[in-house]
């Protein structure tokens, strides 16, 4: 498989139940960051305001989702139900998908992004 180019490319690779909670995954962290830009970052697909914001990825048995150490700190208790790690989470596709929760965390992420000094390019 090529490395996706785009995260179009990068959902289609995966079966279509998967595909459909990674487009869901995808229209929340849009609607909660319009402004943010969407790219392929570290292989994964990648929302940029003023530097890395929130990635996402799909695996076989859940969606990662990686605000940073500080998104998931500061969601710490609500996240307590699921497998993480210091910047990650793992939402299983057994179970529904908690989007709102999913939001809240990136419209977090983009309040913290916007507060930093702007990057030069």
């Amino acid at each position: 498989m090529n490395a996706p180019q785009n995260v179009d490319e990068y959902i289609a690779n995966f079966p279509e139940e998967t595909q459909k909670l990674l487009e869901q995954v995808r229209a929340t962290i849009k609607k909660a960051a319009p402004m943010a830009e969407e790219k392929i970052n570290y292989a994964m697909p990648t929302f940029v305001l003023n530097g890395n914001l929130i990635h996402f990825a799909g695996y076989k048995n859940h969606i990662g989702l990686y605000p940073a150490p500080q998104g998931i700190e500061a969601f710490k208790e609500e996240l307590s139900a699921y497998k993480g790690a210091k910047g990650s989470v793992q939402f299983p596709l057994n179970k529904p998908m908690p989007l709102d929760l999913i939001s809240r965390i990136t419209a977090y992420r983009v309040k913290q992004n916007l507060e930093k000094p702007k990057k030069k390019k």
